[in-house]
């Protein structure tokens, strides 16, 4: 037991770095104006969410549409 807990330790200290590395190189400066809508967007789900009424039933589509935008915004960061 004690061989495995080390081995788990040892296999998350050697994929951390890659991992916060390859975070860093997913997130291009040169696409801010990108951030910026992503934040907004995200921003805006939280309040729908948030809220205490359903938009007259348009806050289930208006979330999804969000999440798809979300998505398809992080798919456009991975090109120059």
């Amino acid at each position: 037991m004690k061989k495995l807990i080390t081995t788990c330790c040892v296999a998350a200290g050697l994929l951390l770095p890659m991992t916060m590395t390859s975070t860093v190189q997913a997130e291009p400066y040169q696409h801010a104006e990108i951030h910026q809508a992503i934040n907004a967007l995200e921003n805006a789900k939280g309040h729908l969410l948030d809220a205490k009424h359903d938009f007259n039933g348009h806050r289930d589509a208006a979330i999804h549409a969000i999440d798809s935008a979300i998505e398809q915004l992080k798919i456009c960061m991975r090109y120059e």
